[in-house]
């Protein structure tokens, strides 16, 4: 398998993080959501261009042969928009009797079936490269990724030939749902003494009249978020300036820039996230202000009362930042922005919405109305006043529940907005009220103690109280009370434990188990108890992340069944390949890293539990060292949420993925199970949340650590000036004040996960905080003086699981349950 990337530093970008195959090879889009303009037989239709699969005669074949000028295609519907970042091809290997492939495609989509527009690359050039024989699939990325619904692959031929076809596209949801935004050019910024910048909105889709861009897509959603200094590109051989578009003060005959912003339906909208540019001292600042009006329909008129906003301003910190901009949950399908200057130049590099699935509105008018009936369907006049009047009550009963239903919600973002002050002594922190925009100013840095001492770098200066060892224990009786070694600390600072723990983060990027020390300390190869598996039965299929020194990929095992004998922790998979999770050290790792690796293989080892990941074989007896572990056919539970709605009449009669009550609480009583086992062994996982759970086909859920090593969740981990990643909105305070790390703190985390389960996975937790804003929250925790903020109830949560996960993030770590006590709660909820 080949793949082409063009882009440095897709760390951050939003392509990169969103690579989930679609559902053309495991059947998910259906065999009518698959067309074309031709076929040369009923067993080489359009059905059949699944990659990898070898059903009816291999592949889709267009009739005919292919002409040079021929515009024959294959059409997906995606059945919604679709954020589409990578096509994989394949020709007709039809069991090695085919020999048809494309070399060469075109790239069409459209949002509606209608307007069709054509993929371009970011040089553009509209053709791709495809593939030089019938079997081997070419995975290619598209740079730019695309927003669409509805997908054209279109084979190029330079001569004469027959051409077949298999396809598999990757991506996921666009949930934002904007469909067009339209705005002024991006102008051409030449300053003395620098480079020339071209702030061009290179990749917009639309159409380009009278220096206005106006009815598409382009850079400001493409996932790549631009760098600090405008002049560095995250592309190769581009030109500076490439990753914002940019407007210059008084270059437009106002003050300000104006968007207009459309959407595939009317949206019930809380935030804009605008990535702005904010170099001060080349005369670049983020938007004073910003002033958003609003459209419920594309014909109507602006409505009169605009939310505005205003930022805080930063002439201390020249980093490029995201600022939200609260939008008051007014319903639209258009939004029109005009973004005020600071300074001589405005740049952004990437504008995204957050908005609710029903707006009020739509609500009060889902409700049930009364018609009036014909005279002949009448009741007698002796029933028709008790049947209005039972009509009526039932109406006001249900505007009642609306009404407090939206109430309690907006109380409760209410009271998630409000920002905490922690540092009153050493940190003055200013900040808007719901923006992203913050100014530190701090005294000098006392010296930095060695890294023997203090391994870890602070999150956040500490009030003085927190550097007297005596004052603290005080403070926290938890800590004063008899503990072992890895149970509390006997350092005379807080710090990450690193001595009681294995280490903070896997060598391959994953959280693996912390374990007390003792028990890997005199570790060898020889202990290494799983059978060594034939390295060239692994075939690559996808890489899920990386780390510092090793990689995790996604394979197929040829033969592993019968390798692993009867009883294998293995899913019926029905004649299809075996998936696996392939950790792999790289070969630049350092003896320390190998070490630590040959550690997680024997602590993986050790877990035989149905709720965990198991570790099934290696291959350690040549470089590099790899262990293969079970990997689930749905993925990760974060992801199969977010994908789904709760079960209703509606989704049944549309046929929406869905999932029941009952669903949500057999996964929380399955987790529960898993941590219990792990709790018993007392190992700590550190890093519990539901894109760490992995499920089958059967709603089995296994608890793995492959979230961290992922770049589709990079935003869930908060980085610490380059040393370390934590996932600080699942962790417990103890945990990031004191680098306190034990079972009681995974239950926090656990709480956690409850909450995102009952939320499908719709936001992150704390979404309205910053990183820094949690931090803070999480000093309020430790001063327990009433000011901390809790996450809000979900909707679909019973309140008896809502105390539950209440309970879980107790400020007393002895107060918190048990996992055992848990699972005994979760469990009588189940239907067995």
């Amino acid at each position: 398998m080949t793949s082409d990337s063009l882009s440095a530093g897709s760390d951050s970008s939003t392509a990169a993080h969103c690579r989930y195959p679609l559902g053309m090879e495991d059947g998910r889009i259906q065999d009518h959501a698959i067309t074309a303009s031709s076929q040369w037989y009923e067993t080489t239709g359009p059905q059949y261009a699944r990659l990898n699969r070898e059903e009816g005669d291999g592949a889709w074949c267009p009739a005919g042969l292919l002409q040079p000028s021929d515009t024959q295609y294959l059409q997906v519907d995606l059945g919604q928009l679709t954020f589409l970042t990578v096509v994989g091809t394949q020709g007709r290997y039809a069991r090695n009797s085919g020999k048809e492939f494309a070399r060469m495609y075109r790239l069409n989509y459209s949002h509606d079936g209608q307007l069709w527009r054509s993929w371009k690359n970011r040089l553009g050039n509209k053709t791709m490269e495809a593939n030089d024989n019938a079997y081997v699939s070419v995975i290619k990325d598209l740079h730019p990724p695309i927003i669409s619904r509805y997908v054209r692959l279109i084979p190029v031929t330079k001569m004469p030939t027959t051409v077949c076809m298999r396809l598999e596209l990757y991506g996921c949801p666009w949930h934002d749902g904007l469909t067009s935004y339209s705005s002024p050019e991006g102008q051409l910024m030449m300053p003395p003494g620098y480079p020339i910048a071209s702030l061009n909105d290179s990749t917009y889709d639309g159409a380009h009249e009278r220096r206005k861009l106006s009815g598409g897509l382009g850079q400001l959603t493409d996932g790549v978020i631009g760098q600090d200094d405008f002049l560095v590109t995250r592309q190769y051989h581009v030109w500076p300036g490439y990753d914002y578009v940019g407007w210059r003060n008084g270059s437009l005959g106002s003050g300000y820039v104006e968007m207009e912003f459309v959407f595939d339906k009317q949206r019930n909208f809380t935030s804009m996230k605008v990535h702005s540019n904010n170099m001060f001292y080349r005369g670049v600042k983020i938007f004073s202000s910003v002033s958003c009006s609003f459209k419920p329909r594309l014909i109507a008129t602006w409505e009169a009362e605009p939310v505005e906003f205003r930022t805080v301003l930063d002439d201390r910190n020249p980093s490029a930042r995201y600022v939200t901009v609260p939008l008051g949950r007014r319903n639209a399908k258009a939004l029109r922005c005009r973004f005020h200057f600071a300074d001589v130049w405005m740049m952004f590099s990437e504008i995204s919405f957050q908005s609710g699935r029903r707006g009020i509105s739509q609500l009060l008018n889902s409700s049930p109305s009364v018609t009036n009936p014909s005279a002949k369907d009448q009741p007698d006049d002796g029933n028709t006043p008790i049947l209005i009047g039972c009509l009526v009550t039932i109406i006001l009963l249900l505007v009642v529940i609306i009404f407090l239903i939206l109430w309690c919600q907006y109380v409760c973002k209410v009271l998630e907005k409000a920002p905490r002050r922690i540092l009153e002594e050493e940190v003055t922190v200013r900040l808007s009220s719901s923006s992203d925009t913050i100014i530190l100013q701090t005294p000098p840095v006392p010296p930095r103690v060695s890294q023997m001492d203090h391994p870890y770098e602070r999150v956040f200066l500490l009030d003085p109280q927190y550097q007297d060892p005596a004052g603290l224990r005080n403070k926290l009786p938890e800590l004063s009370r008899s503990c072992t070694p890895h149970q509390c600390f006997q350092s005379s600072v807080p710090h990450y434990a690193e001595t009681d723990i294995v280490s903070l983060q896997g060598v391959t990027g994953s959280n693996m188990y912390a374990v007390p020390a003792l028990t890997v300390d005199s570790l060898t190869r020889k202990d290494i108890s799983v059978a060594e598996f034939p390295r060239h039965r692994l075939l690559f299929r996808e890489k899920l992340g990386e780390g510092q020194f090793g990689e995790v990929h996604l394979c197929e095992a040829e033969g592993l069944p019968e390798f692993l004998g009867e009883g294998a922790p293995l899913p019926d998979r029905d004649g299809r390949p075996v998936l696996v999770a392939v950790k792999q050290l790289r070969a630049d790792a350092t003896n320390n890293a190998r070490n630590d690796f040959l550690k997680e293989i024997k602590i993986m080892s050790r877990l035989n539990d149905p709720n965990i990941i198991q570790l099934l074989c290696v291959c350690v007896s040549s470089d590099p060292l790899c262990m293969v572990t079970e990997y689930m056919d749905n993925g990760d539970l974060n992801m199969f949420l977010s994908q789904r709605e709760m079960e209703s009449t509606l989704t049944h009669a549309n046929n929406i993925p869905a999932v029941s009550l009952s669903d949500l609480l057999h996964m929380s009583v399955q987790i529960s199970s898993g941590m219990r086992y792990l709790a018993s062994l007392n190992f700590v996982h550190r890093d519990l949340a539901t894109r760490n759970c992995l499920l089958d086909r059967r709603l089995t859920i296994k608890i793995a650590d492959f979230g961290m090593s992922r770049n589709l969740y990079s935003s869930d981990y908060y980085r610490i000036q380059g040393r370390a990643v934590l996932p600080i909105r699942w962790m417990a305070w103890e945990s990031i004040l004191l680098g306190k790390f034990t079972t009681a703190s995974d239950v926090w985390a656990f709480g956690v996960t409850l909450w995102e389960i009952f939320t499908l996975c719709k936001e992150q937790p704390y979404s309205l905080l910053s990183d820094e804003q949690v931090i803070e929250n999480t000093g309020e925790f430790f001063r327990n003086q009433g000011r901390q903020i809790f996450l809000f109830a979900p909707l679909l949560c019973p309140p008896s699981l809502f105390e539950l996960m209440m309970r879980c993030w107790d400020r007393d770590i002895a107060d918190r349950p048990t996992f055992e006590g848990l699972y005994q709660a979760l469990r009588p909820h189940v239907v067995q």
